[in-house]
């Protein structure tokens, strides 16, 4: 006779994967250690096989425990959010909500942000738009904010796109008469070009082909910066090339300060996204806003938002 998978086991045993140790997944499920090390023995004896290899210093999972992980990891996921939900529902969203952001996001996101606190007075918001990327999630984060151009890099962590920013190439029409005007993507590899310290890290830029697949620049930069605003003042000033999400340049597009460059790739769209851990997963107050962000953003003039690639 077949022998029910305990859940409860279950969780204690992903809980210790997540934290990497059963001491983690003690503090983490407010359990004695005595009682993590019985849950996982007793799974392994339920399955008939050894899930976790354990030495002094380290913890893997066997192929086995790999398998186990993979398969219930999304599914206790999604019942711990749909218990969030359920209560959500039934009564007020209380308690703080940490977060950060980029500096120009509040651009953006400022309304929204205080639009949910006006929404939800039990919430206690705290924003740091000093902390920015995806690491700060160790630093008791509850969600980040965060630019990203190109397809996403494995990550131990959850993402989710809130918005896709359509972006455009600009430069100064002084710059223009020194270089010509570009007709072909390649042709930016000679030319002077401004680019993130953040999001690529000065990598190349990206662009899409027929297809929709990433095509990589290489591209040279002297002015390297982190901001989508001090991208298009060195635009401005004919220090560059720039490759901007396009709303925020349309002053500038109107006026002749700058020039929309037309190439044979379209660059590839700014991703405004929403990080959470994996190891908590996201509460009933970040799935609130979350939701409130796509809904605000959805509504929102196309191709809003203002930050380099």
């Amino acid at each position: 006779m077949r022998q029910t998978l305990d859940l409860n086991a279950v969780r204690v045993y992903t809980a210790v994967v997540d934290e990497q140790s059963f001491a983690g997944a003690s503090r983490l499920l407010a359990m004695p250690s005595s009682n993590v090390s019985r849950h996982v023995a007793a799974l392994e004896r339920g399955l008939g096989t050894r899930l976790l290899e354990r030495s002094t210093r380290h913890l893997r999972m066997t192929e086995a425990g790999r398998l186990l992980y993979e398969r219930a990891k999304p599914l206790l996921d999604a019942v711990f959010s749909t218990q969030q939900e359920l209560g959500a529902a039934q009564q007020e969203l209380r308690g703080p909500l940490r977060m950060c952001m980029p500096g120009e996001a509040p651009r953006l996101l400022g309304p929204i942000l205080a639009e949910f606190c006006s929404l939800h007075p039990g919430i206690e918001l705290e924003c740091d738009t000093r902390m920015t990327g995806l690491e700060v999630l160790r630093e008791n984060i509850d969600l980040s904010i965060v630019f990203h151009r190109g397809p996403q890099q494995d990550s131990e962590f959850i993402t989710r796109e809130l918005a896709t920013l359509p972006s455009i190439v600009v430069a100064s029409p002084s710059l223009l008469a020194k270089t010509g005007m570009p007709r072909r993507v390649r042709e930016l590899k000679s030319l002077p070009c401004i680019t993130t310290l953040s999001a690529l890290k000065g990598q190349p830029w990206q662009f899409l082909d027929a297809a929709g697949q990433i095509v990589k620049v290489p591209i040279r930069s002297r002015y390297r910066v982190n901001s989508g605003e001090l991208a298009v003042a060195g635009a401005r000033q004919g220090i560059g090339f720039a490759i901007v999400a396009a709303y925020p340049c349309q002053d500038d597009l109107a006026a002749g300060l700058l020039q929309e460059v037309p190439l044979d790739l379209r660059p590839a769209p700014l991703q405004l996204l929403g990080a959470y851990s994996h190891r908590h997963s996201v509460t009933a107050r970040v799935r609130a806003l979350l939701e409130l962000i796509s809904v605000r953003l959805g509504d929102a003039p196309a191709g809003l938002g203002a930050e380099p690639s």
